[in-house]
C-alpha cells in the first residue's frame, strides 16, 4: 500500500515513522534542497536528526508523490491547505481517502479545512486526526492517542489500519467540524496560557483559564451545531491540556513573549521563524464568531492582547470578573 504525506515538517515525519514499515510512504516537499540532502544521506536535516525508516522516501514531484497512492495525508500549515489542494487537484482521485492532520480555520473565508478539501478535491472520503501528540513524543513511540473524525467507513478503516498500533491509540467519532474546532481553538487558548506564564502566574491560574476555556468551547460547539461532547475527546480536553500547559508548545511560547511584554521586533521574529498556528487561527475564529454573532469574550481578550497590543493584565481581570 502506498501512502502520500503532503509536508515534511517534524509532525509529518512523526506520522510517517508511526506507519507500518510494510507500507510504501512517499512524502512531498517543495524544498528541493531538503529532498536532495535526503536522497544523499536518508536524513531530514535540519527538520530532524532522527533516523528515517527505509520505507519512507521524499520527492518534489506531486505527480510522482500521488501516483498509485491509496491514502493522502495533509500535514502542512493550515494557511497552505487551499493552495496545496489546487496543486493536488490534477493528480488525485476523489475516491482516495484524504486525512487532514493540519489544524486551523482558513483566514478570510473562515472555512474549515475539510470544506476546502471537499470543495477543491471533490474528495468522497475525508477524515481529520487530532489529539495530544507532540511530534517528538510520537517520533520516539511514546504511548499516545488521536481522535479520528470521519463519516466515511472507508477512511476510518484505512486510517485505523495505517496508524493504530501498540503505542498509538485512535478513537473514532463522526463530529468532523467539532473535532476541527477543538483542534484549532486549543492553539489560541495555549497562547493565553503562555501569557499567564510570561506574567509570572503559576499552575493554579492556568488551571483557572483552562476550566473557563473548556466551558466556553463547549458552548461554541453547541452554537455551531457540533457535538458538545467532543470537548471531552482526545482532540478536545486531551489536546487542550497538553498544548496549553507545556513549554514545548510553540503557541504557548508565543504567549510567554506576550506576557513578558516582548518588543514588536521580538514578536515578529518569533512569528516569522516559528509555525504558530494559534496566531493564524485567532484571526479566523475572531472573524467566525463575529460573523455568526457568537459571544465568546475569551477570544476577544486574546485578540486584544496578541493583535491590538493591549496590556496582558486584561486577561486576569477578565477571568476574575467573568460570569
Amino acid at each position: 500500500m502506498k501512502i502520500t504525506i503532503i509536508g515534511t515538517g517534524v509532525y509529518s515525519v512523526s506520522l510517517a515513522v508511526n506507519m507500518k514499515d510494510s507500507y510504501n510512504i512517499m512524502m512531498w516537499s517543495e524544498n528541493e534542497k531538503l529532498v536532495k540532502n535526503f536522497n544523499k544521506k536518508h536524513k531530514l536535516s535540519p527538520i530532524t536528526e532522527e533516523n528515517i525508516p527505509n520505507n519512507i522516501n521524499i520527492t518534489n514531484d506531486l505527480k510522482e508523490a500521488l501516483k498509485g497512492s491509496e491514502l493522502v495525508v495533509l500535514a502542512t500549515s493550515a494557511k497552505y491547505i487551499r493552495s496545496i489542494c489546487l496543486d493536488l487537484k490534477p493528480y488525485i482521485d476523489p475516491l482516495i481517502p484524504v486525512c487532514i492532520a493540519s489544524k486551523g480555520i482558513e483566514n478570510n473565508t473562515c472555512s474549515f479545512l475539510s470544506d476546502i478539501v471537499k470543495s477543491l478535491l471533490k474528495a468522497k472520503h475525508i477524515a481529520v486526526i487530532s489529539g495530544p501528540t507532540f511530534a517528538i513524543d510520537l517520533m520516539h513511540h511514546e504511548p499516545a492517542c488521536l481522535s479520528l473524525a470521519t463519516s466515511s467507513k472507508k477512511a476510518k478503516r484505512i486510517i485505523n489500519d495505517v496508524l493504530s498500533s501498540e503505542h498509538l491509540k485512535l478513537r473514532a467519532n463522526n463530529d468532523v467540524y467539532g473535532t476541527q474546532m477543538c483542534a484549532a481553538i486549543k492553539n489560541v487558548v495555549a497562547i493565553a496560557s503562555g501569557i499567564l506564564d510570561g506574567m509570572g502566574y503559576k499552575d493554579s491560574t492556568r488551571a483557572f483559564l483552562l476550566t473557563e476555556s473548556l466551558h466556553d468551547i463547549k458552548e461554541l460547539l453547541e452554537k455551531l451545531e457540533c457535538n458538545p461532547k467532543t470537548i471531552l475527546s482526545f482532540a478536545g480536553i486531551g489536546d487542550l491540556i497538553l498544548t496549553a500547559s507545556s513549554p514545548k508548545s510553540r503557541n504557548y511560547q508565543y504567549g510567554v513573549l506576550l506576557g513578558r511584554k516582548a518588543s514588536k521586533k521580538e514578536l515578529k521574529e518569533y512569528l516569522d521563524n516559528t509555525t504558530t498556528e494559534g496566531y493564524y487561527t485567532l484571526l479566523s475564529i475572531k472573524e467566525l464568531t463575529k460573523n455568526r454573532r457568537i459571544h465568546m469574550p475569551i477570544i476577544n481578550i486574546i485578540y486584544d492582547i496578541a493583535i491590538k497590543g493591549e496590556d496582558p493584565d486584561i486577561l486576569t481581570e477578565f477571568l476574575i470578573n467573568k460570569d
